[in-house]
C-alpha cells in the first residue's frame, strides 16, 4: 500500500510540476528554458504511472485522477500561496475515497 501512496504522490508532483513550467512560460512570461524541465518532469510522470502496481492501465490512471486532484490542491497552497477553501478540502477528500475504492476494492477472479 506505501509504495503505491507514494508512487502515486511522486507522479502527481511531477505531472504539476511539469505542466506548471508550461504555465509559466506561456502565461507568465517565464523563460523558455522552463520547458526543459518540465520536459523532464512530464517524462518522470509518466514512467511513473507505469509503476503502479495494476494489471490494469485505466485502473491505475483512473485513481491516479483523485490523487492528481488532492496534490493540486496541495500544489495551490504551498506553490501558489492560495489557500484551499472548504469546497476544495471536501472535494479532494472525496476523490481520495474514490481512489481507495478503486485500488483497494476486492477484485473477483
Amino acid at each position: 500500500m506505501v509504495p503505491t501512496v507514494l508512487t502515486y504522490l511522486a507522479a502527481a508532483f511531477a505531472e504539476i510540476a511539469g505542466c506548471f513550467a508550461v504555465w509559466a512560460w506561456l502565461r507568465k512570461g517565464a523563460s523558455v528554458w522552463w520547458l526543459i524541465p518540465g520536459a523532464l518532469a512530464l517524462a518522470a510522470f509518466a514512467y511513473l504511472l507505469t509503476r503502479i502496481d495494476s494489471a490494469a492501465a485505466g485502473r491505475a490512471f483512473a485513481a491516479y485522477g483523485s490523487v492528481y486532484i488532492a496534490a493540486s490542491l496541495a500544489w495551490l497552497w504551498a506553490v501558489e500561496g492560495s489557500r484551499p477553501d472548504r469546497w476544495d478540502v471536501v472535494g479532494g477528500i472525496v476523490c481520495l475515497a474514490g481512489a481507495a475504492v478503486i485500488i483497494f476494492g476486492p477484485r473477483g477472479a
